[in-house]
């Protein structure tokens, strides 16, 4: 019998935080191996030391190929890069090496799913810090996976049920933030979460832009950003038959679409779309990044290194984002 069930590539993340003992615990989840097939691209002996953390008695097999897992519902099989030292590994510490090992699993995740192996790729949680002292210069993961896949238009979606928030720019200054809400960018974002939703099932997407001053610039008393660069962009997409209105004053869109009148809203920086998904849900919130070639989703919460090595961290997050990422794929096919 054939196991339609997608096989999904799954970082390890930072392993001097808590990314491997959130994994054993999500792919414990019952639920989870029934809808996926998952393999964990990382370490063996951190993954296995995570088990013993969290007390699981799941066996941990290592592999050097896709082609060779088993996908037993029992075991949780990780494609082992052999990358970390346990003898130097401290939990809840910015380390080089622990950076290091992140990224190269994350250049495996990225190998994997554009050459068709895995059916997408949901990353855990890295630590940027450490990833720059190893010599990887990025922002964050939505920065490294557009390099590795060779692509300029990306952006960043939270999704925490029917909450979809895209973003116009993420990891950046509030001044650079501003700078960046310009006409063409706005319209690609745009067009980005329009075919995403349609991906999560949603056949003609609802979409609300959300301004950038208070009360949308309030008809250019607090700034003009909305009559120059927003509502042109808007009025561009409506013409090519999108469904999107806008601005709409920041602080009533997210109530709106969590009143049921919008699918997804375009904020225009990090922290306007961040917070009302966090505070609506801090620890179910999935991230998405639009744009690859590839299906990627991710945790929407750090490496939570005050828990590592603990075996307390929750995996709420991480289930919700293996149950996207099987969702998002199945919908592609």
């Amino acid at each position: 019998m054939s196991d339609n069930r997608p096989i999904l590539g799954v970082t390890m993340g930072d392993p001097s935080g808590s990314g491997p003992e959130i994994l054993v615990k999500a792919l414990s989840t019952p639920e989870i191996r029934a809808i996926c097939r998952p393999i964990v691209i990382g370490d063996g002996a951190t993954i296995r030391q995570a088990a013993r953390i969290v007390g699981s008695s799941m066996p941990i097999r290592s592999m050097e190929r896709v082609a060779d897992a088993t996908h037993d519902d029992g075991t949780i099989e990780v494609l082992d890069l052999h990358n970390v030292d346990l003898a130097q590994l401290q939990y809840g510490k910015v380390q080089q090496a622990s950076g290091e090992a992140a990224f190269q699993a994350i250049v495996k995740g990225v190998e994997l799913a554009k050459s068709g192996e895995t059916a997408a790729i949901v990353t855990s949680a890295i630590h940027k810090e450490s990833l720059n002292l190893a010599g990887h210069h990025y922002d964050g993961h939505t920065e490294i996976l557009a390099d590795l896949c060779g692509v300029k238009s990306v952006c960043m979606l939270l999704v925490a049920s029917d909450f979809r928030v895209t973003h116009v720019s993420t990891h950046c200054s509030l001044r650079q933030a501003i700078e960046r809400a310009k006409k063409p960018r706005i319209m690609d974002v745009i067009r980005l979460t329009d075919a995403a939703v349609k991906m999560l099932g949603v056949a003609q997407p609802r979409l609300a832009v959300a301004g950038l001053n208070p009360h949308a610039g309030e008809g250019g008393l607090f700034g003009d950003e909305e009559i120059k660069e927003i509502s042109p962009a808007i009025e561009a997409m409506k013409a090519e038959g999108f469904n999107v209105v806008g601005p709409i004053p920041p602080d009533t869109v997210f109530y709106r679409m969590q009143e049921g009148q919008y699918d997804a809203v375009v904020a225009m920086f990090h922290d306007q779309g961040h917070i009302p998904t966090k505070v609506l849900a801090f620890d179910q919130g999935v991230n998405v990044t639009l744009g690859l070639p590839i299906i990627r989703t991710s945790v929407d919460h750090g490496t939570v290194f005050g828990k590592a090595g603990k075996g307390t961290a929750r995996p709420i997050s991480m289930v919700a984002a293996l149950k996207l990422a099987a969702k998002m794929g199945a919908n592609r096919c």
